[in-house]
Parts: structure tokens; sequence; C-alpha cells
């Protein structure tokens, strides 16, 4: 019986064709801190992919989607806007860097990989949908295989069958002609119904799992793996032309009985029949589609190929990787192993932070195709403070979540979070400044001591096992029932925070004059 528990509209998802820009900003907000602009362009960019698969087909093949440039510097926040809004949309993402690319004649990777892999991404994502639907349908087939391998590896035989006794006259009608009911006919009957009560019987012991630790035969199949090298430009072209697939179904499938237990058996019988319902063209099918209608690449360090040629070294081929990336950006059509696919409408979004080269660089066939151009701001203080605290997975929730498990309650004093926001921002703008990343350093340096004594501070008891850490703190919290109840608690304040990261800050300055 379902039970449907009340909750608030934030925690019911929205359809996307129902969610605003607004609305998507909103959504993007709950992970990402500030950036405004940023959100902004991507929800539009979104809404408008929304709106063009309500226009009549021919129009709606005319619209280009409006690819995005987001400038700035490292740990910002221009990956996470990109994967989230992936996630939000249950759309293909790849995220790859542009500087993993070279023209040919250089060592790198074919730029048509990223519609290969973004291809592959699509096809685990349909076949994980498709599984779900028939998971209750192959359940139940891989039963009817267990229960027919238990009766005929005699499973059964440790309660005795009704099917052992001889048949008596009484299941024959007295009245009856003797050429009108043959006993052979009353002997099948009863065989049959005590073949279904056995199998039954099995059926629940095995539901209930009484029957889990009980060992079987299972014949399973394996692959043969030949040893066979194929000779070939490069994995992208073995992997599309599909030869290692050709090689080893020349090969065929060998099988072999195992012995296994009963919960083991289960699970492989609902694989093979999960594979065997799954309708693969279909999903290869919806993989395409989904794939050329909503996948998004973000194409990360493209400043790092930004110039022009007259450059000497590897600096030549910049120029040459742009040219190569052109195409899968303006529209083409890639063939993959699971058929041909078109780029036209997939939105490329393009990262870079700009700092030696700038957008004016690259070439103008490339600028051109990223209308759409936003600025990510440095992280103040205030921002650092807000990603601490704000986001449903934010540092300060993973690192008291981890330390539950140990058995230690901790709790980060208001001033505490402030001091570490406050070094995060000191250390960004007197070194290498790599934006939201610092605070993971922080956050490491002030739980080093803690995360290595908890096990000991939990044994303890109100002692501190260590002076390195704070004591542990016994204190009265209300109860929903009103009683107060003691709890123990380690509070990390300013002072504990200015001695574990104090020297992160020094050594950082001296480090700048000596090396």
């Amino acid at each position: 019986m379902a039970i449907f528990l009340p909750g608030t509209a934030e925690d019911q998802a929205l359809g996307l064709d129902e969610m605003t820009p607004r609305e998507i900003v909103a959504e993007l907000d709950k992970y990402v801190v500030g950036q405004a602009a940023a959100k902004r362009a991507v929800a539009i960019a979104l809404r408008n992919r929304t709106r063009r698969q309500k226009l009549p087909p021919d129009l709606a093949e005319e619209i280009m989607p409006k690819n995005i440039l987001m400038i700035g510097s490292t740990g910002v926040g221009k990956t996470e806007i990109a994967r989230r809004l992936a996630k939000l949309t249950n759309s293909p993402f790849l995220k790859v860097e542009a500087s993993k690319f070279t023209e040919v004649g250089y060592v790198g990777r074919d730029v048509e990989s990223i519609v290969r892999d973004l291809m592959e991404i699509a096809i685990d994502m349909v076949r994980e949908e498709k599984l779900d639907d028939v998971e209750d349908r192959a359940e139940l087939l891989a039963e009817e295989r267990l229960i027919e391998l238990l009766i005929a590896q005699g499973a059964g035989s440790a309660e005795p069958a009704a099917t052992s006794q001889p048949p008596t006259p009484i299941d024959v009608a007295p009245d009856a002609p003797k050429e009108d009911a043959p006993p052979t006919l009353a002997i099948v009957a009863k065989s049959d119904a005590d073949g279904m009560r056995e199998r039954e019987r099995l059926l629940q012991q095995l539901r209930e799992g009484k029957l889990d630790d009980r060992m079987v035969e299972l014949e399973t199949r394996e692959r043969a793996q030949p040893q066979i090298e194929v000779l070939s430009n490069s994995p992208e072209d073995m992997e599309q032309s599909g030869i290692k697939e050709m090689i080893a179904g020349m090969f065929g499938q060998r099988t072999r009985k195992r012995p296994m237990k009963v919960a083991d058996a289960f699970e492989y019988l609902s694989q093979e029949e999960e594979s065997r319902l799954l309708d693969m063209d279909q999903v290869i099918r919806i993989a395409v589609e989904r794939v050329e209608d909503s996948g998004i690449v973000f194409l990360d360090e493209i400043d790092k190929i930004a110039g022009r040629e007259g450059g000497h070294g590897p600096d030549i081929s910049r120029e040459g990787v742009q040219r190569d990336i052109l195409p899968i950006v303006e529209g083409t059509t890639v063939s993959t192993k699971y058929g041909m696919v078109t780029t036209d409408h997939i939105l490329f979004i393009a990262a870079g932070a700009f700092h030696v080269s700038k957008p004016s660089d690259l070439i103008p066939e490339l600028q051109g195709r990223f209308p759409i151009r936003v600025e990510l701001q440095p992280l103040t203080v205030e921002d650092f403070l807000r990603i601490l605290t704000e986001p449903r997975a934010s540092l300060v929730k993973q690192a008291i979540a981890l330390l539950e498990t140990e058995g230690l309650k901790l709790e980060f004093a208001a001033e505490a979070l402030e001091e570490m926001a406050r070094f995060a921002f000191q250390v960004n703008e007197t070194t290498e400044n790599i934006g939201a990343r610092r605070l993971h350093t922080i956050m490491e340096k002030v739980l080093d001591e803690i995360s290595f004594e908890a096990p000991d501070i939990v044994k303890a008891g109100a002692g501190a096992i260590s002076d390195k850490v704070p004591a542990l703190i016994d204190r009265l919290v209300p109860t929903p029932s009103g009683e107060p109840q003691h709890e123990r608690v380690l509070i990390v304040d300013r002072a504990y925070v200015e001695k574990q990261v104090a020297s992160i800050v020094k050594n950082q300055d001296l480090s700048r004059y000596i090396l």
C-alpha cells in the first residue's frame, strides 16, 4: 500500500516544461553560491531549448542553440553550474578539456570522440531507465527459472512429496466407467497438483529468504577472450568500426556450470532476464534523439587553445585545435558505432580563465559560435561564508556527517566559520587564486587533528584524549517530548581555527621569498 507523506512545494520536483528561468535559477542556487549572471544565461538557454521543442518541426530545425562562453578564474563555479544544469534536465552531459585535442600530426584525441563519448553516456542513461521498467518482470522470470532449477536438482526432497506414494483406487470415481476415466489420468492429475504445491512451497521459501544459503549449480555464460591484436590508427577508429565486437562474436560464448548460493544465482538470473527483455534498438534510438535534442558539452580550458598562427613549438597547434573543434560546435554529422549523430542542437558551454589570452584571440568563426558571454565574479569573504553553510551538501554539513559516523557530534561556531572564510580569501589574494577550492584546504587543516583523534575522543569520554583538540562539552538540549536530553558535543571556535590555519598563511608568505 502506497503512503503519501505531506511535503512542501520545494520538495516536489517540477517538470522541465513547467520550470521558468526564475525557478531554474532558484534550483541552481541550492548548489552554487552567487554568479547570478551565469545562472541567468544558462536558465535562458535551457528555456529556449524547451520553447524550440514546442515549435513546428520545420521552424524548430532552423533555430540553433545559443552557446555560452563563461569567463572566470578557477573555482568560481563554472563547471558546477553546467553540471547541475545537466542533472536538473536529465540531459546527457560531458565535460572535456579542450587542451586534450590536437590537430592531425600531434599526439592527442580526435575531436569527434566528444560526440562518441556523449553517446555512450546517453546509452547508459537510457539503459538504466529501461532496466527499471523491466526489473519486476525480470525478477518474476528469474524466480521461475530458479524454482525449476531447484526442483531439477532435488531441492524439494527435504519434505516428502505426495507423488512418492502410489495412487490408490479412490483416485478414480467408483461409478465411472473404466474406459471413460482410466486410472492413469488420475495419477497425472495428482502428480500435477503435487508439483504445483511443491513449486508454491519453494517459491514462498525463496521469497522469505530461507533458501538464500543453499547451493545450486547454475550454467553461466562467459565470453571467450582470444589473444588477438588488431592494428589500428587509434582506439576510437577500432571502437567505431566494431572490430572488437565482431571478433568476440566470431568466437561465440561458452558455458560452464558454477556452484553458487541461491541468492547469488537469483541476482545472476535477474540480470540475464533484464538483458533479454531490454530492447537495445529502442535504447539506441532514444539515446540518439536525446543527444541530438538535449545533449550538453562543457568545453573547459578553452583559453589554453586561444591563439593565432605565428607562434613557435607547441603554440602552432592551437589554431588547428580550434579549427578541428569548429565543425562540432557549428553542427556536423559524426559517425558512431550506434549510427550517425548530428550536433546541430547540442548546447556547448565553453569556459576559461583567460588570464593570459582573451576571448578575441579565438578564431573569428569560433567566437561567432558563442554569442552569449558571461563573466563570473571573483569570490568575496561573504561568498566563502555562504559556500561553507548554504548549499545542500556544504563542506560543513559533509564534515559533521562524516564525524557522526564515529559517534562524535561536531559543531562550528559562527565566528569560526567567519574566520575560515577570511583565511580562504586572504590566501587566495596573496597566492594563486583557486576560488572555492581553497576552502577544502582550510577545512582539512582545521579538522586534521579532530579527524585523527575522533575514535579516541569518543572512547575517552568527557576528557579530551589530546590537548590538540577542543574538549567535549556536556549540555542539555530540548527534545520533541519536552524533556531535556544530555548530549556531548565538540565545538570548533575561532581560537581553534586560528591555531590550526595560521601556519598555512605564514608558510605561504615565506615561500614567496624562499623559492
